[in-house]
């Protein structure tokens, strides 16, 4: 499922997790390395078109690495303190190439003009998570995963 999907299946979510992302320019993804262990990364997203797309430079090791597994974990940068306005959010799916030539691609340069050149990935979601505080009392956490509505747990 792309991005879109998720705006239309819970669109509140899909919202406060872009406004998030929107907040700060630099966020983290997570990838795996070739012997499994996690790599962790600074990354710029872009949410475009209803998708949510992944630039890298050439020949990056997250790039080297989505390549060869396209498992990552993404999560919003909270900014300073510990305010984070809207919750943690956090993104986790498959991250599909998209090769030159292909017209994403192109839209993507068109809109974005990013230096070049450079691996731009697709995503595909499996899982997206916020987590917030509510009246000073309630931990809430909220959990999507494609063809199941949000999953909503509180706790004290």
């Amino acid at each position: 499922m792309n991005w879109a999907a998720l705006s239309t299946a819970e669109p509140d979510l899909a919202d406060t997790v872009e406004q998030r992302f929107g907040a700060f320019t630099h966020h983290v993804l997570a990838t795996l390395r070739k012997d499994g262990s996690p790599r962790t990364s600074g990354i710029e997203v872009r949410f475009l078109d209803g998708e949510l797309w992944l630039g890298m430079m050439p020949g990056s090791l997250k790039a080297l690495d989505l390549r060869r597994d396209p498992r990552f974990a993404l999560q919003a940068n909270p900014g300073a303190g510990t305010d984070m306005g809207g919750g943690d959010v956090r993104i986790s799916g498959r991250a599909v190439e998209v090769g030159d030539g292909v017209p994403a691609k192109a839209a993507y340069v068109k809109e974005v003009e990013p230096p070049e050149p450079f691996h731009l990935f697709r995503t595909e979601l499996t899982e997206v998570t916020r987590t917030y505080v509510e009246d000073d009392t309630y931990l809430v956490v909220q959990v999507w995963k494609p063809g199941v509505p949000v999953r909503t747990l509180k706790r004290t």
